[in-house]
């Protein structure tokens, strides 16, 4: 059986999952109405599987230079989550629609700037020409699923924000940091796969 066969099967099979990480709710302003959002979180079909993420440019008002998914806000015409990850990757990295195949959804994460966040959970081939949208993606990478799933991986770190303490994940591969939204929706992923 192919990795990624073995995983399609444990998200599916998923019948006790683990209470996933909610995100920030707790920390939104009182009457904010979530935006909505998704992600593609893209697992490469090799023997070892790898998980591609993205590093956003430095200019971005918000989030310059954090590690993140491919995705983003849903448009009006986006007939769901799954369309909006798909639209949204080929929009920032040039991911081709055609070659992506769903597995399905996890649960959504609320983040502190307020998106309700459904990642995509998917596989795509490796070693695809992918090709960054400049004013939003300075880089495009690939991090070995398994390191990224290891609970031993995912360390716990907290920091003030709005006057109280924040409860986060943070994942470190070579020299790059993958903490916040990213992080813990890594972290449901390793949760619901059994990872």
């Amino acid at each position: 059986m192919r990795a990624v066969d073995a995983i399609r099967a444990r998200f599916h099979a998923s019948a006790h999952i683990p209470a996933p990480l909610a995100g920030d709710a707790d920390h939104a302003l009182a009457g904010d109405v979530p935006v909505p959002a998704a992600v593609l979180v893209a697992i490469t079909d090799r023997p070892e599987p790898g998980l591609l993420l993205t590093r956003r440019n430095e200019a971005l008002r918000k989030h310059p230079g954090q590690i993140a998914f491919a995705g983003g806000r849903a448009d009006p015409t986006d007939t769901g989550p799954v369309d909006t990850a798909l639209r949204e990757a080929c929009e920032e990295i040039g991911m081709p629609r055609d070659l992506v195949s769903v597995i399905g959804c996890d649960a959504p994460y609320r983040t502190i700037t307020n998106f309700s966040i459904v990642p995509v959970v998917a596989v795509v081939p490796p070693d695809l020409p992918l090709v960054p949208l400049e004013f939003e993606v300075a880089d495009i990478f690939e991090v070995p699923l398994a390191h990224v799933l290891d609970p031993a991986n995912q360390i716990q770190a907290e920091a003030e924000f709005r006057g109280s303490m924040r409860r986060f994940y943070e994942i470190m591969w070579q020299d790059r940091r993958i903490w916040g939204a990213t992080a813990a929706m890594i972290v449901n992923l390793s949760r619901r796969i059994g990872a």
